[in-house]
């Protein structure tokens, strides 16, 4: 198929790249063109603008950091959808707002072009591999038309229901997710402060119910205090602003997540931002001193 692709970060260049390893014809375009330069080189072909891009699509992906971003890559008269013919799909893998994803869906539906929500998880890792987690919002016929190409992409993949769904999926990944970092951060510092071998008493909880993946990665990262490598914690702070929007907005009372939210609002007030999210042990350890 011929695929477009736009987002080549940590996670969109090795999914791009599993695109054209699968024999897919691939065509980038990069605000940064230096970083489409290896995929340039090993068969991708790089273009001048979105739209000229997404013109022969079958599909598009987009890997981007904002709802603002997908709908300034998609609409006007350089963007995307000046670009897809009827029947494309563009398949928006960013963690937005599901009310952008939902306004951006009835935009390309209006033009007789298909949007995906299509959020992910399993960080960069599960990029390189393919298996990542697909939660999907949009219309099912669409899904099938993409689904060789999402193959290549993830191991789970799922549709959660009509547009905004899988953002609305994906703000609950997050919730949990970084409220469990906020909890084995909480584990270790009570651990430190008590004393105790901190390594050992992580050891200890990955052998019993309090195993999770959070404290497998993020509480070894704790532990050895490499902060500096994983997810940047400016991302998780802007998907807890996603979902405590949502919370707001429904009327639906969130007491953990909120507790979590200050605590990440702590951290960017810290100057952690672009470290890595178990730097949320660095904030406890401000209150008490270390």
């Amino acid at each position: 198929m011929k695929v477009g692709f736009i987002g080549l970060g940590a996670m969109g260049r090795p999914m791009a790249r599993n695109l054209m390893s699968a024999g897919h014809e691939l065509r980038l375009w990069s605000r940064r063109p230096e970083a489409a330069e290896s995929l340039v080189a090993a068969g991708a072909t790089s273009w001048a603008s979105p739209r000229e891009m997404a013109a022969g699509c079958e599909a598009v992906f987009t890997m981007v950091t904002t709802g603002a971003d997908v709908k300034a890559l998609s609409l006007g008269a350089d963007g995307l959808l000046a670009g897809l013919s009827e029947g494309a799909v563009h398949v928006d893998m960013s963690t937005i707002a599901p009310g952008d994803a939902r306004e951006l869906a009835a935009e390309y539906a209006s033009r007789g072009v298909e949007f995906l929500d299509a959020p992910v998880s399993g960080g960069t890792v599960g990029a390189e591999t393919g298996k990542l987690a697909i939660m999907i919002g949009g219309e099912e016929n669409a899904i099938v038309r993409v689904q060789p190409l999402l193959d290549v992409l993830g191991a789970k993949i799922r549709r959660i229901g009509p547009s905004g769904a899988g953002q609305v999926a994906k703000a609950c990944n997050q919730m949990v997710f970084v409220s469990a970092l906020q909890a084995c951060a909480e584990a270790l510092h009570l651990a430190a402060a008590c004393g105790v071998d901190v390594g050992r008493v992580r050891e200890a909880l990955l052998g019993g119910s309090a195993w999770s993946q959070a404290l497998d990665g993020w509480g070894e990262r704790m532990v050895t205090r490499n902060f500096g490598s994983g997810v940047e914690a400016r991302l998780h702070h802007k998907d807890f602003g996603i979902l405590m929007n949502e919370a707001m907005s429904t009327g639906v009372p969130l007491p953990i997540a909120a507790l979590v939210w200050q605590q990440l609002n702590a951290l960017m007030a810290s100057g952690f931002g672009q470290e890595d999210t178990s730097s949320l042990l660095r904030v406890l350890e401000q209150g008490r001193g270390r």
